[in-house]
């Protein structure tokens, strides 16, 4: 068999083993600093302090775990939905070594304090520079493939996959726009109000497109294909990309609710906000209606759980994200653990459960096994994330709308009831309770490793022959 013959599955496998060893990593360092908020003494140095590794567990579990699930993901369905071989598999590994250069040059800049600052973005130019060059690699990979497609139409995962990667070109661009001062410094092409609003149309976008649309091209792949049955309704699929792409691009304002930001401009970011419910629940009741005529594999098919309570997560979270929109809800919550948790829900719920069964899926695929070596430690993973995200984001939720009521508490005088510090004290059975839920997950993260190893240990890499369309199957 010639290698023309076969799909591309390195660059696949490469992308889908360090998806579980990022996710470790960044899942670790959020571990470490949600302790250091209890035991303040665990800040032991300037570069292990907990300013200088938040950033570090965002852009490592965001872009370095979810980042390398969406390549993984991305590149083994759209050869599978083309019917061909990659395109340019030699330009495809250029995007996985230079991902993790990114990574790593993260992980080095980051806890040393360089840092452009902003949300998400924190990298700062050279590093930016080679995030654009993998980028534009990773769009003429996929496109081209998709160009070369032996098939009429393009499934709906892959129109999500492509709206999120042309999406974040522009996000990363434009928020990126910057003045170098020196290797390792630069300031903001943009000032004051202007800077916060750009910074949040990036910032909520990149949840939007690179948290949300380029996972439900995951979703809109695996979750058939797990329950072996067509996707619920195609036509809303098509529906709920479009009214997805339009809507989301006008959110971001919500995040500057009674700052410098003109009312006008706060007020559309709202209105777009509550829009959003309407695709966000579209795509999760047809996910979910997938397993119509099939609910009873959800007894007995770990994987299939992982993706439904993604779904399930995913519903949840666009419901809470929209409400928090609201100014008098968003008074309350603002600033406090209350959007620390509704984080959590999607990321760990959404982004890290259908992640978690898409690379359960394809790991035995691109290693000739049938199946992962434990069905049962696929079992005990799901039970143990379970339980951590629901310990992590309730005491959140908990513990915001406490600190919200408190923050906002004033006497008959109208000086303020509570001081800051009785806000902190009264928080921290619930930040105990928020540790013990992120090491669950993590413990789960652990096992899905060991899992993972035992499965490929000794195997030879496989790469499945490239099927004709009439005869096409995974």
């Amino acid at each position: 068999m010639t290698a023309s013959s076969t799909y591309s599955y390195k660059v696949v496998r490469q992308f889908a083993i360090m998806t579980v060893v990022w996710g470790i990593v960044g899942m670790l360092v959020g571990v470490f600093i949600a302790a250091q908020l209890i035991w303040p003494e665990l800040n032991l140095a300037e570069w292990l302090s907990y300013g200088r590794l938040r950033p570090l567990h965002t852009n490592a579990v965001i872009f370095a775990f979810g980042g390398c699930a969406l390549f993984a993901t991305s590149y083994y369905v759209v050869q599978r939905t083309c019917h061909v071989r990659l395109f340019l598999p030699g330009l495809a590994s250029f995007t996985f070594w230079g991902w993790q250069a990114v990574i790593v040059l993260a992980a080095v800049t980051l806890p040393l304090g360089i840092t452009s600052g902003k949300e998400y973005a924190e990298l700062e130019w050279p590093i930016d520079i080679l995030i654009t060059l993998v980028w534009v690699a990773y769009a003429v990979v996929f496109f081209g493939t998709l160009a070369t497609r032996r098939t009429p139409h393009i499934y709906v995962a892959n129109w999500f996959y492509g709206g999120f990667i042309l999406t974040v070109a522009i996000l990363h661009l434009v928020n990126s726009a910057e003045i170098p001062a020196g290797l390792w410094k630069s300031y903001s092409l943009y000032a004051g109000v202007q800077d916060a609003m750009v910074q949040w149309w990036y910032g909520h976008n990149a949840v939007g497109f690179f948290l949300t649309a380029g996972f439900l091209g995951i979703m809109y792949y695996f979750v058939p294909m797990q329950a072996e049955r067509p996707i619920y309704s195609y036509r809303l699929s098509v529906v709920h990309f479009w009214a997805l792409v339009f809507t989301y691009m006008w959110a971001g304002p919500h995040h500057l609710h009674y700052t410098a930001l003109p009312d006008w401009a706060q007020s559309i970011g709202m209105l777009f906000s509550l829009i959003l419910l309407a695709p966000s629940w579209g795509g999760m009741i047809n996910g979910i209606m997938t397993l119509s005529g099939a609910w009873h594999k959800l007894r007995d098919d770990p994987i299939l759980k992982f993706m439904i309570t993604a779904l399930s997560f995913y519903g949840m979270s666009t419901f809470e994200g929209p409400m928090m929109s609201i100014k008098t809800v968003n008074a309350l919550s603002h600033y406090t653990d209350w959007t620390i948790g509704h984080v959590h829900s999607g990321a760990l719920g959404w982004v890290g459960m259908i992640s978690i069964g898409a690379i359960y899926f394809l790991i035995p695929r691109l290693f000739g096994e049938k199946q992962m070596y434990s069905k049962g430690l696929i079992t005990a993973h799901f039970w143990i994330a379970t339980v951590g995200i629901v310990l992590y984001i309730a005491s959140l939720w908990i513990a915001g709308v406490m600190q919200g009521l408190m923050w906002r508490a004033t006497n008959v005088d109208g000086t303020l009831t509570y001081s800051f510090v009785e806000s902190v004290k009264d928080t921290y059975p619930y930040w105990s309770i928020r540790l013990l839920g992120g090491t669950l997950y993590l413990t789960g993260m652990l096992i899905m490793a060991y899992n993972v190893f035992k499965t490929v240990a000794g195997k030879k890499a496989y790469d499945a022959p490239v099927i004709a369309p009439a005869t096409a199957h995974a």
